[in-house]
C-alpha cells in the first residue's frame, strides 16, 4: 500500500484547514491514490505542525468524504469499489436529471450569462493546467446550473453527492482531453438552457457523467 510523502513544507505555517486543503489537492488531482495511507507522522513531517493539527486535518477530510478512517488501520485515502461507484452514479443520475426537469426554460438571460463567466473560466484554467481553478469552477458552474431547479433541499443532496464521487472525478483530472470534453459539454448545457426542452438537457446531464465513471470502473479492473 503507498504511504504519503514525508517531504517537509518548510517556511509555511499550516494549521488543520490549510493542511487539509492541501491533501484535498493531492486526492482531487490524483497525486495520492485510492487507498493511500495518512499518517499523522508523515503528516508532522511534512507540514512540521502539532499532532492535534495533524489529526484534526484528517478528521476534516473524513468529513468532507475522501478519506476513510478504520479501527487498527488508520486513515486511507477513499476508494471505492465497482458496486459503491455504480450506486452512487445511480443516485447522481437520478438527482441531476430531476434537477434539470425542473429547470424553467428558456432560463433567465442573467443565469446563462452566469454560467458563461464560469464556463470562460474553466476553460482558461483547464488550457493553463491550474487544476484546483478547474475543480472548484466546475463544481460551482454545476451548483449555479442545478441551483436554477428552484428546490434547496435537492440541490444539497446533488452536492452530496458530488463529494461522494470525488475519487471517481479526480480520476480524470489528469487529463486534458477529458476535461476538454466536460467542457465542451458545460458549452452544451447552456444551449440547452435557451431552448425549451427540458428532457434533451436532462439526458446530456446525466451523459455528463458516464466519462469518469468509466474511467474510474477500468481503474479498478485493472487494480
Amino acid at each position: 500500500m503507498q504511504t504519503l510523502n514525508e517531504s517537509r513544507e518548510d517556511g509555511i505555517e499550516h494549521d488543520d484547514l490549510s493542511i487539509a486543503r492541501a491533501l484535498e489537492e493531492d486526492i482531487i488531482f490524483g497525486r495520492l491514490a485510492p487507498g493511500t495511507r495518512l499518517t499523522e507522522d508523515a503528516l508532522l513531517a511534512r507540514f512540521h505542525v502539532t499532532r492535534h493539527f495533524a489529526r484534526q486535518a484528517i478528521v476534516q477530510l473524513e468529513t468532507m468524504g475522501i478519506v476513510v478512517r478504520e479501527r487498527n488501520k488508520g486513515a486511507t485515502v477513499r476508494s471505492l469499489t465497482a458496486r459503491q461507484v455504480q450506486e452512487i452514479y445511480d443516485v447522481r443520475e437520478l438527482l441531476q436529471r430531476q434537477a434539470a426537469l425542473w429547470i424553467r426554460l428558456p432560463a433567465p438571460e442573467a443565469l446563462i450569462e452566469e454560467l458563461l463567466a464560469l464556463h470562460e473560466e474553466h476553460g482558461r484554467h483547464i488550457e493553463s493546467g491550474y487544476l484546483r481553478g478547474v475543480h472548484e469552477a466546475n463544481d460551482k458552474f454545476h451548483l449555479t446550473l442545478f441551483g436554477a431547479c428552484g428546490n434547496t433541499h435537492l440541490v444539497q443532496s446533488i452536492e452530496l453527492y458530488m463529494r461522494l464521487s470525488l475519487p471517481v472525478r479526480a480520476n480524470s483530472m489528469s487529463s486534458k482531453e477529458s476535461l476538454r470534453i466536460s467542457h465542451e459539454h458545460h458549452r452544451l448545457m447552456i444551449e440547452m438552457l435557451r431552448g425549451g426542452d427540458n428532457w434533451v438537457l436532462a439526458q446530456l446531464c446525466v451523459d455528463h457523467l458516464q466519462p469518469s465513471k468509466k474511467r474510474y470502473l477500468a481503474y479498478v479492473s485493472e487494480n
